[in-house]
């Protein structure tokens, strides 16, 4: 919901690191992976209940999810990037989502398998429409400018940043927090359903 507006504010400078980057021989890739290897590690560490240091490494790797785009944006957009991109950033959400639960199975996972379950449905609505949209031609720029197009909706990529520093910053309040969070992306997943089916009738 809130992507394209904080977009505005936050690419010029994301865009200027990503110049700097660009000039020292930094590609993309290197970006992404590097920011996925930190999420691997904020799962770890906030699985084994060091949520302040899963948080610091959790933000550590959204930063690198912005200037890998930037990178690119400076050199060339490749589809190998925008896979890696959308392939790691799934991968670190869920496994933040299980670190949750592997930390306190008892308080929190009914609420973190619900969790992943709502992002079966943010993701596959997701992907989806972005492979219908790339075979019809369809495109937008709305939120930047992109490796593929695809629906927004109440839980976007900042909403969902926003939980994870709630609960990063309140564990205890985990459970309560996943569940008006989950039900938050059956919204969005209901809405992108409903959008698909006009727009691709």
């Amino acid at each position: 919901m809130l992507d394209a507006r904080l977009r505005r504010i936050t690419d010029p400078v994301l865009d200027r690191v990503g110049v700097r980057l660009a000039r020292r021989g930094i590609n993309a890739d290197q970006v992404s992976l590097a920011g996925f290897l930190l999420g691997l590690a904020a799962v770890a560490l906030t699985a084994l209940g060091a949520f302040a240091a899963g948080l610091v490494l959790f933000l550590l790797n959204r930063l690198a999810d912005g200037l890998d785009g930037s990178v690119a944006r400076a050199t060339q957009l490749t589809d190998r990037g925008g896979f890696l991109d959308i392939v790691f950033d799934f991968i670190v959400y869920a496994g933040m989502a299980w670190a949750f639960a592997a930390a306190d199975p008892h308080a929190n996972g009914p609420a973190a398998a619900f969790l992943l379950f709502s992002f079966m449905g943010t993701g596959s609505s997701f992907l989806a429409f972005a492979v219908m949209a790339s075979r019809r031609g369809l495109v937008s720029e709305a939120r930047g400018k992109k490796s593929l197009y695809y629906l927004g909706g109440l839980t976007e990529g900042s909403e969902t940043i926003g939980f994870f520093v709630a609960v990063g910053l309140f564990p205890s309040a985990f459970p309560l927090f996943a569940w008006v969070f989950a039900g938050m992306c059956w919204l969005t997943t209901l809405g992108r359903i409903a959008a698909g089916w006009r727009l691709l009738r």
